[in-house]
Protein backbone atom coordinates (compact mmCIF):
# COMPACT_ATOMS: atom_id res chain seq x y z
CA UNK A 1 0.00 0.00 0.00
CA UNK A 2 1.24 3.64 -0.87
CA UNK A 3 0.65 6.93 0.92
CA UNK A 4 1.52 8.59 -1.86
CA UNK A 5 -1.82 10.22 -3.66
CA UNK A 6 -2.03 9.18 -7.51
CA UNK A 7 -2.88 11.58 -10.06
CA UNK A 8 -5.17 9.65 -13.01
CA UNK A 9 -4.61 11.53 -16.46
CA UNK A 10 -7.75 11.41 -18.49
CA UNK A 11 -7.37 11.79 -22.63
CA UNK A 12 -8.21 15.30 -23.78
CA UNK A 13 -11.97 15.22 -24.05
CA UNK A 14 -13.14 14.23 -27.44
CA UNK A 15 -15.48 16.78 -29.14
CA UNK A 16 -18.49 14.82 -30.42
CA UNK A 17 -18.54 13.30 -34.18
CA UNK A 18 -21.44 15.69 -34.90
CA UNK A 19 -23.33 18.03 -33.27
CA UNK A 20 -26.58 16.42 -34.56
CA UNK A 21 -29.03 18.57 -32.68
CA UNK A 22 -27.62 21.14 -34.89
CA UNK A 23 -28.22 19.50 -38.15
CA UNK A 24 -31.61 17.60 -37.38
CA UNK A 25 -33.06 20.08 -35.31
CA UNK A 26 -36.68 18.54 -36.24
CA UNK A 27 -35.87 14.95 -35.46
CA UNK A 28 -34.34 16.60 -31.68
CA UNK A 29 -37.10 18.21 -31.09
CA UNK A 30 -39.76 15.11 -31.77
CA UNK A 31 -37.22 13.03 -29.27
CA UNK A 32 -37.91 15.40 -26.92
CA UNK A 33 -41.53 15.62 -27.01
CA UNK A 34 -41.75 11.76 -27.40
CA UNK A 35 -39.35 11.11 -24.42
CA UNK A 36 -41.63 13.77 -22.20
CA UNK A 37 -44.95 11.52 -23.49
CA UNK A 38 -43.29 8.11 -22.82
CA UNK A 39 -42.79 8.85 -19.36
CA UNK A 40 -46.70 9.80 -18.60
CA UNK A 41 -47.95 7.82 -15.65
CA UNK A 42 -44.62 6.37 -14.56
CA UNK A 43 -42.69 6.15 -11.52
CA UNK A 44 -40.00 9.08 -12.18
CA UNK A 45 -37.33 7.09 -9.72
CA UNK A 46 -38.36 3.62 -11.59
CA UNK A 47 -38.35 5.78 -15.30
CA UNK A 48 -34.94 6.46 -14.58
CA UNK A 49 -33.57 3.12 -13.30
CA UNK A 50 -35.13 2.20 -16.54
CA UNK A 51 -32.83 4.55 -18.45
CA UNK A 52 -30.03 3.94 -16.44
CA UNK A 53 -30.18 -0.09 -17.29
CA UNK A 54 -30.69 0.32 -21.08
CA UNK A 55 -27.88 3.38 -21.24
CA UNK A 56 -25.74 0.29 -19.29
CA UNK A 57 -26.22 -2.14 -21.96
CA UNK A 58 -26.09 0.50 -24.66
CA UNK A 59 -22.51 1.59 -23.54
CA UNK A 60 -24.01 5.20 -23.53
CA UNK A 61 -21.63 7.01 -20.86
CA UNK A 62 -23.42 10.41 -21.87
CA UNK A 63 -27.04 9.01 -21.03
CA UNK A 64 -25.73 7.06 -18.12
CA UNK A 65 -24.08 10.47 -17.02
CA UNK A 66 -27.30 12.62 -17.46
CA UNK A 67 -29.37 9.53 -15.96
CA UNK A 68 -27.67 8.74 -12.68
CA UNK A 69 -27.43 12.43 -11.62
CA UNK A 70 -31.04 12.74 -12.65
CA UNK A 71 -31.99 9.62 -10.56
CA UNK A 72 -29.89 11.17 -7.61
CA UNK A 73 -31.29 14.12 -8.02
CA UNK A 74 -34.91 12.84 -7.83
CA UNK A 75 -33.76 10.99 -4.42
CA UNK A 76 -32.45 7.63 -5.79
CA UNK A 77 -30.41 6.10 -3.80
CA UNK A 78 -26.59 5.90 -4.49
CA UNK A 79 -26.59 2.43 -3.46
CA UNK A 80 -29.22 1.10 -5.66
CA UNK A 81 -27.91 3.18 -8.84
CA UNK A 82 -24.43 1.58 -8.42
CA UNK A 83 -26.03 -1.81 -7.69
CA UNK A 84 -28.45 -1.29 -10.94
CA UNK A 85 -25.62 -3.15 -13.52
CA UNK A 86 -25.36 -6.35 -11.04
CA UNK A 87 -29.23 -6.02 -10.05
CA UNK A 88 -29.41 -9.94 -10.69
CA UNK A 89 -27.50 -10.66 -7.66
CA UNK A 90 -28.86 -7.07 -5.53
CA UNK A 91 -32.51 -8.31 -5.91
CA UNK A 92 -33.20 -7.28 -2.32
CA UNK A 93 -32.25 -3.71 -3.66
CA UNK A 94 -35.34 -3.44 -5.81
CA UNK A 95 -38.96 -3.66 -5.31
CA UNK A 96 -40.82 -6.66 -7.80
CA UNK A 97 -42.18 -3.80 -9.83
CA UNK A 98 -38.97 -2.45 -10.41
CA UNK A 99 -37.30 -6.00 -10.96
CA UNK A 100 -39.92 -6.79 -13.70
CA UNK A 101 -38.92 -3.24 -15.20
CA UNK A 102 -35.67 -3.66 -15.45
CA UNK A 103 -35.48 -7.47 -16.89
CA UNK A 104 -37.95 -5.90 -19.42
CA UNK A 105 -35.43 -3.14 -20.42
CA UNK A 106 -33.21 -5.84 -20.42
CA UNK A 107 -35.15 -7.97 -23.03
CA UNK A 108 -36.56 -5.00 -25.05
CA UNK A 109 -32.51 -3.32 -25.42
CA UNK A 110 -31.15 -6.57 -26.07
CA UNK A 111 -33.50 -8.56 -28.17
CA UNK A 112 -30.62 -11.28 -28.13
CA UNK A 113 -33.32 -14.03 -29.46
CA UNK A 114 -35.18 -11.40 -32.06
CA UNK A 115 -37.77 -11.24 -29.12
CA UNK A 116 -39.24 -10.60 -25.87
CA UNK A 117 -39.44 -13.95 -23.72
CA UNK A 118 -43.60 -14.44 -22.82
CA UNK A 119 -41.66 -14.99 -19.08
CA UNK A 120 -40.45 -11.45 -19.28
CA UNK A 121 -43.20 -9.85 -20.52
CA UNK A 122 -45.81 -11.31 -18.16
CA UNK A 123 -43.60 -10.79 -15.19
CA UNK A 124 -43.97 -7.18 -16.13
CA UNK A 125 -47.73 -7.09 -16.56
CA UNK A 126 -48.39 -8.54 -13.26
CA UNK A 127 -46.90 -5.58 -11.86
CA UNK A 128 -48.05 -3.14 -14.71
CA UNK A 129 -51.70 -2.02 -15.81
CA UNK A 130 -51.68 -2.18 -19.28
CA UNK A 131 -51.60 1.45 -20.10
CA UNK A 132 -48.69 1.74 -17.89
CA UNK A 133 -47.29 -1.28 -19.78
CA UNK A 134 -47.14 0.42 -22.75
CA UNK A 135 -45.48 3.71 -21.19
CA UNK A 136 -42.65 1.34 -19.76
CA UNK A 137 -41.73 0.12 -23.19
CA UNK A 138 -42.34 3.51 -24.86
CA UNK A 139 -39.92 4.59 -22.04
CA UNK A 140 -37.81 1.66 -22.93
CA UNK A 141 -37.72 2.07 -26.89
CA UNK A 142 -37.09 5.99 -26.51
CA UNK A 143 -33.69 5.80 -24.36
CA UNK A 144 -32.34 2.88 -26.65
CA UNK A 145 -33.54 5.30 -29.25
CA UNK A 146 -31.57 8.34 -27.24
CA UNK A 147 -28.36 6.12 -27.02
CA UNK A 148 -28.27 5.60 -30.53
CA UNK A 149 -27.23 9.25 -30.74
CA UNK A 150 -24.84 9.47 -27.83
CA UNK A 151 -22.75 6.24 -28.97
CA UNK A 152 -22.84 6.98 -32.65
CA UNK A 153 -21.90 10.75 -32.20
CA UNK A 154 -19.83 10.32 -29.38
CA UNK A 155 -21.65 12.99 -27.00
CA UNK A 156 -19.37 13.97 -24.13
CA UNK A 157 -20.30 13.22 -20.60
CA UNK A 158 -19.68 15.04 -17.67
CA UNK A 159 -20.72 18.27 -18.22
CA UNK A 160 -24.72 17.73 -17.57
CA UNK A 161 -26.55 19.00 -14.53
CA UNK A 162 -30.16 17.47 -13.08
CA UNK A 163 -32.18 19.84 -14.87
CA UNK A 164 -30.92 20.36 -18.12
CA UNK A 165 -32.41 19.01 -21.14
CA UNK A 166 -30.45 18.04 -24.13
Amino acid sequence: MTTAQETVEYAAEEAPRLPWTEHAPDVYKAMVRLDSVAKRGLDPKLYELVKIRASQLNHCAFCLDMHTKDALAAGESVERVVQLSAWQESRHFYTEKELAAIELTEAVTVLTDGFVPEEVYERAAEHFQEAELAQLVAAIAVINAWNRFGVTFRMTPGHYQPGQHG
